[in-house]
């Protein structure tokens, strides 16, 4: 088995905590608590199964608003991708709605849906897809021609040049597609769990600077960033080596 090769990034974290450490010992634990206060505070959320029901509200919120987003931007990018009719059409609405910040959204539609699952998922579907469909529309354009019709010279029908030269060119975008609306949707979830949620890592967040319980802010941001790095490092990265082959100019 090939050995990692160390590099200054795995000294990063370390030297964050190092900064932590010292930053806390300059102020009051109420302020800013030592890391293993933070950790005895996971014991304890760990310990009575809060911590758990809390992370599993988010993901499966995270999953839900993002899944949905991902089957509708890969339909709006691949149409907007091929026809220049249907991309002038959305172009305006895909300025509109990334201009604006999705959390900008959650008052609004918790009015509508009221506070709960639902509005959750929404905030997070309009935070993800948006910008999936715009990646995913740019990789589409940007297949070369000569490959189009030298696979109509050979009479591939519309449906085969989706499946051949289409999507199998697509997919290094499509990867980073997932990616960024992974990390979008993610924030969202956590700012609308802030503003409309009884549950998830940002209501933990949120209700934590209420009663000023520092430890819980701290451990609530700290899961936030770790799952964010999981998927990041974990799943979208090793999905766009795999298809880097298909970057070829």
């Amino acid at each position: 088995m090939p050995m990692l090769k160390p590099t200054w990034g795995w000294a990063s974290l370390p030297f964050l905590l190092l900064i932590w450490i010292v930053a806390a010992s300059q102020v009051p634990s109420y302020v800013l608590p030592q890391p293993w206060t933070v950790a005895q505070e996971a014991v304890r959320w760990i310990g009575d199964g809060s911590l758990w029901k809390q992370f599993r509200a988010s993901m499966l919120a995270e999953l839900a608003g993002f899944c949905s987003a991902v089957v509708v931007a890969v339909l709006l990018g691949m149409a907007g991708g091929l026809s220049r009719q249907f991309r002038d059409f959305v172009a305006p609405l895909n300025s509109l709605f990334m201009a604006i910040p999705p959390i900008a959204w959650a008052p609004l539609i918790m009015i509508v849906f009221g506070l709960g699952f639902f509005s959750i998922v929404l905030v997070i579907f309009i935070a993800a897809m948006f910008p999936m469909a715009v990646t995913i529309q740019e990789g589409v354009q940007s297949i070369r021609g000569g490959e189009v019709r030298a696979a109509r010279t050979l009479g591939a029908n519309p449906w085969q040049l989706l499946a051949h030269i289409y999507l199998p060119a697509s997919l290094p975008f499509l990867t980073a597609a997932l990616r960024i609306g992974f990390s979008q949707g993610w924030r969202a979830l956590v700012a609308a769990e802030m503003i409309g949620a009884s549950q998830g890592i940002g209501w933990m967040v949120s209700m934590g600077g209420q009663i000023g319980n520092s430890s819980q802010v701290l451990l609530g941001i700290a899961l936030i960033g770790l799952m964010a790095w999981l998927m990041e490092s974990l799943v979208f990265r090793r999905i766009e080596r795999h298809y880097q082959a298909w970057r070829a100019d």
